[in-house]
């Protein structure tokens, strides 16, 4: 490991937070190179502080601790992000023979300088209680490889030499405070402090010197168990050989919606039982599929965590499932629930003491023999986050078992942190969006309505997987919707190609885990009285709008019956359905084909749970962006028939409508979520988006 301080990036810093002071300019570009290194911290993990000094309300100087706040993470910490407390106060409490965590976390409420600020750290004791000007927390991955042994001590101590100290596991908070100080003062010339099963604490009197003991340590970690097994653990790198990379996702998009659907939960809400589901994110790396292919793969999946910080992101334990297990329903669905069971046996046996409220039960990641490993969240972004734990915590098992024995912390130690209140506040509380969990798939997104659907289901909290035909058109959509990074994912597609549409699904497996809301909404349109119609372009819009539609309709239902756990298809039909207009022959019929086949998926999909819908909207024009390409083929005729421009056909037919108001592709959006969120026990209905066509009522 090098050490990546440049004196010039210091000095952008220094210059970028001058109102802040050099020593919080300088915390803030060390802290951000620690956190920007996964194998030191992850997602939040790890804790730095810098003492300081300010003025209090009476203009007086006054010695303050700059830690890291809740919610904050090292990888991009700002000024804000490291709440000042006054020091003095909080030194005081070392006198004290025991604090309680609640009183702790007053005492330290109370010393802040700002109460609008973030909660401190549950570290801030520690950090005050040391004498240094800077002090840096991490949990590297080379260390915890050598404190994670039957004799951690050993292997610190051939590794890093006598300049460092090392403590057993002691449980974070005032105790920890206090055996941290009593170890430095007893060897106050040490570099270093190693927690066993916990991390590393190094401190400096400037911001370079304390970050570099950090990485000066860890190389040394990183040279020695490269000397003892030699670089790449057998068991990343050897035999048995995983499956080769196209076998690997050819077997997930099979996989996951049946694993998606066995730990989908059940919930009672005022609106009936409803299922909480789960957003995968898969990793196939080699050597993370080469882990997963190996014989000691199951002993270790089935250890508690390299850290226990990671318990509240991914749980203790990872399940392990062979493929012959994974590709048999019944058998998968047997070893979640003996996961659930054994979940449950801890809890009464270590947990329970702590909280009489079990936590869930289901396993977060999955670990498939010879594909690699899955993590399983109700939000794209936690299940992002317990991956990339998952990923670090494999090859960290693997580095401990290849030195020696692979001993993490006991369950009773590891309940005590999972339940821990100051723990589990890190992950805060937040609203659920009504579609959480929930994976829609939209066709012809890449058009006005589809990109109002796109929009109404990621701000309701789905995963999106939006396709079309048009490469160009589906890039500004994707574009447009950027800040919902990791909620969308694209694909390009001809609907009328079975193959295609079969290969569309199996990518939205892939990539979001199954699908739950289907939304058959690609469409094109040809002007034509029936005496003059080309039959080659009236079988192209049959082909687009109800073939296309019955292809979807046909791989939906597989994934459907994989998951077991309902879901939601809205067909994008048209107010042409009831209210045809002249000219209109090929878009009419068409429509009202896929709304019948939208009624007779109605009946056949309701014994598994699935609602299938139908929406009718009308005169959805878009915007200069996304413009409408129905509206784009037909409303040059229909100008030129009512010898009007752009803006008057759309006032035209706003002012047709009974309530004379334009209809936005956000509102049929919005008409999706409402099916999506089954508020309602609805199947087989239309609903018109339309402003208000009386000839166009449903009838």
């Amino acid at each position: 490991m090098q050490s990546r301080w440049q004196d010039a990036e210091a000095l952008e810093y220094k210059a970028r937070y001058a109102e802040h002071g050099e020593a919080v300019a300088l915390r803030v570009y060390t802290s951000r190179l620690l956190g920007r290194d996964a194998t030191l911290v992850l997602h939040g993990g790890g804790n730095t502080s810098v003492k300081t000094t300010a003025r209090d309300l009476l203009g007086r100087s006054i010695a303050v601790l700059c830690v890291k706040g809740s919610g904050s993470d090292l990888a991009d910490v700002e000024p804000s992000g490291l709440p000042a407390v006054r020091l003095e106060p909080l030194r005081e409490l070392r006198t004290l023979e025991r604090l309680p965590d609640q009183a702790m976390v007053d005492a330290v409420r109370g010393a802040l300088m700002d109460s609008r600020a973030p909660n401190p750290s549950v570290e801030t004791l520690l950090h005050a209680f040391l004498p240094h000007t800077f002090v840096d927390h991490t949990h590297a991955n080379a260390i915890l490889v050598l404190t994670d042994q039957p004799d951690p001590e050993v292997h610190v101590r051939a590794a890093l030499g006598d300049d460092v100290v090392v403590l057993p596991w002691i449980m974070p908070g005032f105790p920890l405070a206090k055996a941290v100080a009593v170890a430095f003062e007893r060897a106050p010339h040490c570099r270093g402090i190693v927690l066993a099963k916990h991390g590393l604490f190094t401190f400096g009197d400037d911001a370079k010197q304390s970050y570099e003991r950090t990485i000066e340590l860890v190389d040394r970690a990183e040279r020695y168990i490269r000397q003892r097994i030699g670089g790449v653990p057998a068991m990343l790198g050897g035999q048995p050989a995983p499956l080769p990379m196209a076998e690997r996702r050819a077997l997930l998009a099979r996989v996951l919606p049946v694993l998606r659907g066995a730990l989908a939960t059940s919930l009672d809400t005022v609106v009936g039982a409803v299922w909480q589901r789960v957003i995968a994110e898969p990793r196939l790396d080699d050597d993370l599929a080469a882990f997963a292919a190996h014989g000691s793969a199951p002993a270790l999946c089935a250890t508690n965590p390299v850290t226990p910080d990671h318990v509240i992101r991914t749980k203790g334990h990872y399940l392990f499932v062979k493929q012959s297990v994974v590709l048999d329903p019944g058998l998968l669905r047997r070893e979640v629930a003996a996961y659930v069971a054994a979940y449950g046996r801890y809890h009464a046996a270590h947990a329970v003491r702590w909280s009489q409220r079990m936590l869930s039960p289901m396993p977060v990641v999955v670990v498939i023999e010879g594909v690699g490993l899955v993590a399983l969240q109700p939000s794209r972004k936690a299940a992002r986050i317990a991956a990339d734990i998952a990923e670090h915590t494999l090859r960290v098992k693997a580095s401990a078992h290849a030195l020696g024995t692979y001993v993490p912390l006991a369950d009773g130690d590891l309940a005590e942190m999972e339940y821990w209140p100051l723990e589990l506040a890190k992950l805060g509380t937040v609203k659920n969006p009504p579609l959480l969990g929930q994976v829609a798939l939209v066709t012809g997104a890449a058009g006005a309505i589809g990109a109002g659907i796109v929009e109404a289901l990621l701000e309701n909290g789905a995963c999106v997987f939006a396709t079309d035909v048009d490469a160009a058109r589906l890039a500004v959509v994707a574009q447009r919707f950027a800040s919902h990074r990791g909620q969308l994912a694209t694909g390009v597609a001809d609907i009328t190609d079975p193959q295609a549409v079969a290969d569309l699904f199996a990518q939205c497996c892939s990539t979001f885990g199954g699908v739950d809301c289907v939304v058959p909404n690609a469409g094109i349109a040809h002007v034509s009285r029936l005496d003059a119609m080309d039959c080659e372009r009236f079988a192209k819009v049959m082909a687009v709008n109800t073939t296309g539609t019955m292809l979807v309709l046909k791989e939906a239902a597989l994934v459907f019956r994989a998951q077991r756990t309902g879901g939601s298809i809205v067909v994008q039909a048209s107010k042409n359905v009831f209210a045809p207009g002249a000219g209109f022959g090929a878009y009419s019929a068409s429509k009202a084909a896929a709304l019948q086949l939208a009624r007779i998926a109605a009946l056949e999909l309701a014994e598994l749970g699935v609602r299938v819908n139908a929406i009718n909207a009308d005169a959805v024009f878009g915007d200069d962006d996304v413009p409408s390409q129905l509206w784009q083929e037909v409303g040059p005729g229909r100008m030129q028939a009512r010898g009007l421009d752009s803006q008057g056909l759309r006032e035209f037919y706003r002012e047709r409508s009974l309530l004379k108001v334009p209809v936005l592709p956000r509102h049929v959006g919005e008409a999706v979520v409402f099916f999506a969120s089954a508020r309602t026990p609805t199947t087989g209905a239309v609903l018109p988006v339309d402003g208000g066509l009386p000839e166009a009522f449903p009838r």
